[in-house]
């Protein structure tokens, strides 16, 4: 019954708090309807200036395509590759494309004339996926103009995409905000829960009672798990709601994730509070962890892509096994036979850290 009234304790607290429970509600609204949006890697409005040397029919219909893309912004034509190079010196343009001449000639002759494409690297991303895009435009123009003279253009390409079949990225972002999510509910405010407490001095009433340290801790975590829950009902209403898509797996499944998740990161959370002394320490250090978890998940960059160093590092990162095993319930539609090693994984962090939460707390008096 001790726990029942200590539960009892900590929900008057958060509904006393006027700042948490319209978090609970407008935090998960903000991310999932505003981040979706602007961390989309999807490049556009690539400003684009053409070279043609050539002059011919060949060379107008690339203008024309490059022209119609989604992707450009057209800026016109140079007369020559000095003067587009000025033009991205000034940042007036993105990408230069310069157009050999005899490109027709040659094309007809059966010769594969080359295309210069000069990219601005300042912002190394939008270079090289205007130049990956550009490259696209350029060889299926070269294919159509060569069509009939060679056989392997005569074969044609498809492309099928077993999943997320309409390349949207919203739907490989929502499922690792949910992540993001989790970590600041069940992370940041059991940590700043605790901290508060020794600030304003009340946990030294707790400190003097017979209550054992597992029951404490235990009754601080609880609500915070339901939290968790409540707050991931409002990302997949939203999911639902504002995009239109829904998991294609089990949402049990993705509820056990997201209460594993909870579960290490509200561990992780009060083993940092346990060792800070004021709520300014507590949050540096949450921030720290957070930040760095994050980064070394695979939410915006695949694990596969980082260095080896790095990618060891992410074996011991709970974030990365949650948003593997929720894009493969959310996007691929796994069993749980398909998530097994995820959900092992953040059973074993969830455990450690949770004890770990347990036997750190110190009851001085």
């Amino acid at each position: 019954m001790t726990i029942k009234y200590l539960l009892e304790k900590e929900f008057r607290q958060i509904m006393r708090n006027t700042f948490i429970p319209k978090m609970i509600v407008m935090f998960p609204i903000i991310i999932m309807c505003v981040t979706p949006w602007v961390t989309n890697l999807e490049i556009k409005n690539i400003i684009v200036s053409v070279v043609d040397n050539d002059h011919s029919s060949i060379s107008s219909r690339l203008i024309h395509r490059i022209e119609a893309s989604d992707y450009f912004i057209f800026a016109g034509t140079e007369r020559s590759y000095e003067d587009a190079m000025k033009k991205i010196d000034m940042c007036k343009t993105d990408v230069a494309v310069v157009i050999p001449e005899n490109y027709e000639r040659d094309i007809t002759n059966g010769r594969l004339p080359r295309i210069l494409v000069s990219a601005n690297a300042v912002n190394g991303t939008k270079g090289s996926m205007g130049s990956a895009y550009l490259a696209n435009i350029i060889n299926d123009n070269l294919k159509e103009a060569v069509h009939a003279n060679t056989a392997v253009n005569k074969e044609k390409l498809t492309t099928f995409s077993l999943y997320n079949k309409g390349q949207d990225y919203k739907v490989f972002m929502i499922p690792a905000l949910m992540a993001i999510l989790i970590v600041m509910f069940c992370g940041f405010l059991p940590a700043l829960n605790i901290v508060g407490e020794k600030e304003n001095g009340t946990i030294e009433q707790i400190n003097v009672t017979p209550i054992s340290k597992s029951t404490f801790i235990i009754a601080k975590l609880i609500p915070y798990w339901i939290i968790s829950m409540i707050v991931m009902t409002i990302c997949f209403l939203l999911s639902w709601i504002v995009y239109g898509i829904t998991p294609e797996g089990n949402i049990l499944l993705l509820y056990m994730l997201a209460m594993l998740l909870a579960l290490t990161f509200s561990g992780i959370g009060l083993v940092i509070s346990n060792y800070s002394r004021v709520m300014q320490q507590a949050m540096f250090v949450m921030w720290f962890v957070m930040v760095c978890m994050i980064l070394l998940s695979g939410l915006f960059t695949p694990v596969s892509s980082m260095p080896d160093w790095a990618i060891y590092i992410t074996t011991i990162n709970p974030m990365k096994y949650f948003i593997d095993g929720m894009r493969t319930v959310f996007i691929k539609g796994g069993t749980f036979g398909n998530i097994l090693p995820q959900t092992t994984a953040l059973a074993v962090f969830a455990a450690a850290a949770n004890t770990l939460a347990i036997y750190s707390y110190k009851k001085n008096g």
